[in-house]
């Protein structure tokens, strides 16, 4: 078959896939949100137990890297995630996410060559670049405060 390329343009973009980005938004969107939600329920609870805004945040941090490797842990992450999306990388269980599933894919390879060795496979890079960033970051407010 012999086409020009306008008319393969045409081709193809009519059988092309139609793209989900509205609906895989609005499902980051929600299922983020909830997750969120659920942070700020534990914050609260914390804070009417008694504890300060900083301990409360901590122990709300805590148990939301909790609950996530648990899931994780459970093969219940990942199902969450297939429907949510990035809604489920962004919050700090994504993080803890990132860090349990590698970690319990290798288990079997044994302790310190597999569990401790992989662990950080795919959180350490974000680690390494988040505090590089954090430092550049502070180092042009430095620089450009005292100007």
């Amino acid at each position: 078959m012999n086409m020009t390329n306008e008319e393969y343009k045409r081709y193809a973009e009519k059988r092309a896939p139609r793209s989900q980005t509205r609906g895989n938004m609005l499902r980051a969107f929600v299922y983020g949100g909830v997750i969120c939600c659920l942070g700020q329920f534990f914050l609260e609870l914390f804070v009417s137990l008694g504890l300060d805004s900083e301990t409360a945040g901590t122990a709300c941090s805590i148990t939301m890297i909790f609950f996530g490797a648990a899931l994780t842990a459970a093969g219940v992450y990942d199902d969450i995630a297939k429907r949510a999306g990035a809604g489920t990388l962004v919050p700090i269980t994504g993080f803890a996410n990132s860090v349990a599933a590698p970690a319990l894919e290798f288990k079997t390879e044994g302790f310190i060559t597999g569990t401790a060795a992989k662990m950080f496979v795919i959180a350490g890079p974000v680690i390494v670049y988040g505090a590089s960033a954090g430092v550049v970051y502070g180092l042009l407010l430095l620089l450009f405060r005292a100007v």
